[in-house]
Parts: structure tokens; C-alpha cells; sequence
């Protein structure tokens, strides 16, 4: 009887013995699990965020590559002729045509096949090109019965009469009358310009 009491004492506190390590261990696992699927959870969402945030930076990256410079509406454009036999560089300024803002380079290249783009900025585009022959802005200026007259050297070398001036040699100092006489070469007309006012 003793034996039978101890024996159903011993399987119960086996069984109590059971329960309570269930008890313990498993809300344990639990919590641990619920913390681990928690940190994946967050882990997955951080990838995520970080994935999308990277794919946005790299768009970003190419849509800033691809954005071309191109010519603005207040453009200033200079063409520059290079004129081998002369050796003179002819410069002309202008505004940029209407035709031509908003363009790229490569597309300004295509409009202009026979110039080099020397320089490309939105406001300020340098076109340059070399040409053979003399850059037409020699001139002689020179007397012609009294008057002071502008010639035009050609390529050949003759000279065409250009303008007849309103100056006359009279009340020239004797060493100008002598320069007039043999005629006094210029190049370009900025330089024209200047002798001319000298003698009005």
C-alpha cells in the first residue's frame, strides 16, 4: 500500500514536474520568437526602404547626366572666319536666331555642319570656321583730285572704289597730303573707321 501511494506520488510530480517546465518554456519561445519575427519584419522593411530609396538616387544620377546644357533666348553668338590667305580672323557678333534657342550642342553642330563650336554655354555660343581667299576688309584710302576716297583691295590685288568721302586733302598737313598721294593701307573696318574720323 505504501509502495502503491509513493509510486502514484512520484508519477504526479513527474506530471506537475511536466507541466510546469511547459508552462515556463514555452511563453519564453514565445516572446523570443514574436522579438526575432519583429526584428525580421523590420529588417525586411529597412531593405525595402533602402532598395527603393537607392533606385531613386541612381534616377536621379541619369536624369541629371541627361540633362544637356542648351541655348538660352538671351544668347550672344560670335562667328569667327579664319581667312588663310590673308591670315585675318574676321569676328561677327549677333544675337542667337529664334531658330536656334533651346538647342544642344550636337543639335547646334547639325545646323552649322561647315563651323567648329569653339565654345558652348547657355548664354554665349563661339562658332569658327577657316575660309581660303582674304577676309574682304582691306582697304586703301587714298587721293583722288582733292578728295580723300576709300578703295577696296580685291583678291586679285586691283582696287575698287568703295566711297568718296566729304573730306578733302587741302587743309591736310603736308605729310598726310604725301601719305594720301601714295594711298595708306588699312585692314578691317574698325581701323577704317578710325582713320577716317582722324581726318574730319
Amino acid at each position: 500500500m505504501n509502495k502503491t501511494i509513493i509510486s502514484l506520488i512520484a508519477i504526479m510530480t513527474v506530471i506537475a514536474a511536466i507541466f510546469t517546465a511547459i508552462a515556463i518554456f514555452t511563453p519564453k519561445q514565445r516572446v523570443e520568437n514574436e522579438k526575432s519575427g519583429v526584428q525580421i519584419a523590420e529588417e525586411e522593411i529597412l531593405d525595402e526602404c533602402t532598395d527603393e530609396y537607392e533606385q531613386m538616387e541612381k534616377e536621379d544620377t541619369v536624369k541629371a547626366n541627361t540633362q544637356e546644357e542648351k541655348t538660352s533666348p538671351n544668347c550672344s553668338l560670335k562667328i569667327e572666319t579664319y581667312f588663310s590667305k590673308c591670315g585675318h580672323t574676321k569676328k561677327e557678333y549677333a544675337n542667337l536666331p529664334q531658330n536656334l534657342v533651346n538647342l544642344s550642342k550636337q543639335e547646334l553642330a547639325e545646323k552649322y555642319p561647315d563651323y567648329e563650336i569653339k565654345s558652348f554655354e547657355s548664354n554665349n555660343v563661339t562658332l569658327y570656321q577657316e575660309k581660303e581667299g582674304i577676309c574682304g576688309e582691306h582697304y586703301m584710302v587714298k587721293d583722288k583730285e582733292g578728295q580723300v576716297v576709300i578703295y577696296e583691295i580685291l583678291e586679285d590685288g586691283t582696287q575698287k572704289e568703295l566711297e568718296e568721302t566729304a573730306i578733302t586733302t587741302e587743309y591736310l598737313p603736308e605729310t598726310d597730303k604725301i601719305n594720301m598721294k601714295n594711298g595708306i593701307q588699312v585692314n578691317g573696318k574698325q581701323m577704317l573707321n578710325q582713320l577716317i574720323e582722324d581726318y574730319e
